[in-house]
Formats: structure tokens, C-alpha cells, sequence
């Protein structure tokens, strides 16, 4: 009996663990893109959906849930052969579909590149470092912003996004939390043993 509360104990635990492990798939369609070859900057990129990436995928969010923007450093390279960006920023805003209306995850943007894939047709990417809203840990990932038109004359950059792909992990919350939340966990158990050996 004692081993089954020890491995039930365990199992209170570990769950927690499980619960708020994985990563999170952020989606964004449209947007402007402009600049100098100074740095691009990307303004009105709808995010549209929120979903916890899967077979099938889980869906926290879709529509309208917010928008994602970013700056990058310094263009080396030209369109037709492509080229790299000094470090920018990126910036997840929320309106409250999903979690606060206001900033969800900001941080720097890194290794970002362009990438000509034919018929007008550019890929942006590169790493994404930041927090969320609801946590001091610094966590990076990836994204990948298809553009559907991009020029470069007279020294400006004028385009358009098509759409745009985020996966950055989700948030974990503090270990004491996890804690007390398997505690709690521990406890209800000892309680169900104990009504059930009575």
C-alpha cells in the first residue's frame, strides 16, 4: 500500500511537468514591410491563430487575436541572391482573445535572413528571444515570415507580407508553483486512500 501512495505521489508530480511542457505555434498573415537598407520594419501583421502544434493540432485561438511586428539591423546582400539582417526586435501583441490585450512575448530577433524563393516570393527568417507576458524566463525560437512582394529602389525597401509562422515554447511556470500544485495533488490522494480504506 505504502509503495502505491509513494508511486501515486510521484505521478502528482510529474504531471504538472506535462502539463506545461511543448511549444506553441503563433500564426500571422498580411502586413507591410519597409525600410532602408538601414533595417526593415514589419507593421499590421494580423496574428490569427494560437494552437499547440500536434496530430491534430490544438487550437487556442483564431481570427483576429492580435498582431506581430518587427525591426531588423542593417540589409547585406540584394534581392536576387539574397542576404542577412543586423539583430531587431520582435513583438507579439495580443487583444485579449488569448491571454492580456496587451504585449504576449517581445525580444530580440537574430540570424535573420532572406531568402529569394522565385516569383517575387522572399522567406524571412531567423530566432526570436524574449518572455512572455507571464514569465521572466528567456526562452527562444524560430520563425518564418513568407513574403509575397518585395522591392528594393532608391534605396527603400517597399513590400508585402503574406504570411508568417512563430514556434516558441510555451511558458512554464515557477518551479514553487509546480510544487505546491503537486502537493495539493499528493494531499487529495492521501484523502481518497484514506476514505477508501475506511
Amino acid at each position: 500500500m505504502t509503495k502505491r501512495i509513494l508511486l501515486m505521489a510521484l505521478l502528482a508530480l510529474a504531471l504538472p511537468l506535462g502539463a506545461f511542457a511543448g511549444t506553441i505555434d503563433l500564426s500571422n498573415t498580411g502586413g507591410t514591410l519597409a525600410g532602408t537598407s538601414a533595417g526593415l520594419t514589419l507593421t499590421s501583421s494580423v496574428l490569427s491563430e494560437i494552437s499547440i502544434p500536434g496530430t491534430p493540432s490544438t487550437i487556442l485561438a483564431s481570427g483576429d487575436v492580435g498582431t506581430v511586428s518587427f525591426t531588423s539591423g542593417a540589409f547585406v546582400g540584394c534581392l536576387t541572391t539574397g542576404g542577412t539582417f543586423g539583430n531587431g526586435t520582435f513583438t507579439i501583441t495580443g487583444n485579449g482573445s488569448w491571454g492580456p490585450a496587451e504585449v504576449l512575448f517581445s525580444g530580440t530577433f537574430t540570424n535573420i535572413k532572406l531568402i529569394p524563393e522565385g516569383g517575387g516570393t522572399y522567406e524571412i527568417t531567423g530566432t526570436v528571444t524574449g518572455s512572455w507576458y507571464n514569465s521572466t524566463a528567456i526562452i527562444s525560437g524560430g520563425t518564418g515570415q513568407t513574403i509575397s512582394r518585395l522591392e528594393f529602389k532608391d534605396g527603400h525597401f517597399t513590400g508585402t507580407l503574406g504570411s508568417g509562422n512563430t514556434l516558441i515554447p510555451a511558458a512554464v511556470p515557477e518551479p514553487g508553483t509546480l510544487g505546491l500544485l503537486g502537493t495539493g495533488l499528493v494531499g487529495l490522494a492521501g484523502i481518497v486512500h484514506k476514505k477508501l480504506k475506511t
